[in-house]
């Protein structure tokens, strides 16, 4: 069988839009990489960003327990 001309690839990071759950309207996005996690609000143009290892000790320090 010959060689692929094309290939799908994987998305290297996540977008994910936060709603004001009463209004309905965008308040931010969050980014997830392999390697931070970026967030940016409503009308900012650049991304504010944390490594995983500084959001891990954070929220494990600031956390609670979620169910599910």
């Amino acid at each position: 069988m010959p060689a692929s001309i094309n290939k799908f690839v994987e998305q290297n990071a996540q977008d994910i839009a936060i709603a004001d759950k009463n209004t309905g309207q965008k308040i931010g996005e969050l980014r997830i990489k392999p390697s931070s996690i970026l967030w940016k609000g409503r009308g900012a143009r650049q991304y504010q960003s944390v490594t995983l290892d500084a959001f891990i000790a954070w929220i494990t320090a600031n956390g609670k327990a979620a169910d599910k």
